[in-house]
């Protein structure tokens, strides 16, 4: 049994599962925000990264079976429950989120794709310039990214039990980190 997964197992299993290159940039987005709530909560930063990165690294070859295949395959590869279950519940599998690296892969998952939609609106589509007021004024509006549940973000970042501005910071901060890797630094928007 494998209690760990590292972030080269994780990426070799993206690259063996076909990614695309927007799965691949929300899979490092949730790999950004994992590493900063496992700095938060004194946990193993290594390990919550690579669980964020690994989360949906099945879901173009098996769309209609995710997560159910990833954890299949995870856990025929020999990984722990406790990572095969967190990438079971970030869904709404019926898997419980029973630890931590759960909650939090649950209540940043839906949150990464409000904040890439936020920013794709803004003229130079550079995460570094989102501010909260900005995210705040289109959460409030339902017709914005209508296929982001922000009730599934507000249940997650209470399972956290983190207020839910504050989680908002505290992704939106995670991505802002590694803008370049998910494509929101402005680079391709042309002058």
């Amino acid at each position: 049994m494998k209690d760990t997964i590292t972030r080269e197992e994780a990426w070799a299993l993206i690259q063996e599962y076909g990614a695309t290159e927007n799965h691949v940039r929300h899979m490092l987005a949730a790999e950004a925000a994992m590493r900063a709530y496992a700095r938060r909560f004194g946990e193993d930063e290594e390990l919550w990264g690579a669980v964020g990165l690994v989360h949906d690294f099945e879901y173009d070859r098996f769309p209609d079976e995710h997560p159910f295949a990833g954890g299949r395959i995870l856990r025929e590869k020999g990984y722990s429950d406790e990572i095969v279950n967190a990438v079971l519940s970030h869904g709404e599998t019926g898997v419980p989120r029973e630890t931590p690296m759960a909650k939090a892969l649950y209540a940043i998952d839906e949150l990464t794709g409000l904040l890439v939609a936020v920013t794709l609106v803004r003229p130079s589509r550079d995460i570094r310039e989102v501010k909260i007021k900005s995210v705040r004024k289109k959460w409030k509006d339902r017709a914005f990214a209508a296929a982001v549940s922000r009730e599934e973000i507000e249940k997650g970042a209470e399972e956290l039990g983190v207020e839910l501005w504050e989680h908002i910071s505290i992704v939106l901060e995670a991505m802002q980190s590694i803008a370049g890797e998910i494509g929101l630094d402005s680079s391709g928007v042309p002058a």
